[in-house]
């Protein structure tokens, strides 16, 4: 499953690769001027890639990692 970020600023992670995750957990936060938004998992998985690194410059629809079956 691919997670993409839901406006352009600079993501800072909370999980990291091989991570199980459940449904509605943060898996990374995306800010930008005085606006945070976290980006949360639509279902359960591991993280499988990170498409970026932490603090990097994203725009909104750019691929940031992606989730694997458990």
């Amino acid at each position: 499953m691919n997670i993409c970020a839901p406006f352009a600023g600079i993501v800072r992670f909370t999980v990291a690769v091989g991570d199980t995750v459940a449904t509605g957990d943060t898996l990374a936060v995306v800010e930008t001027v005085k606006l945070e938004a976290p980006v949360v998992a639509p279902g359960p998985g591991v993280v499988t890639s990170r498409s970026v690194e932490d603090f990097a410059d994203v725009y909104g629809g750019d691929l940031i990692l992606e989730l694997g079956e458990r």
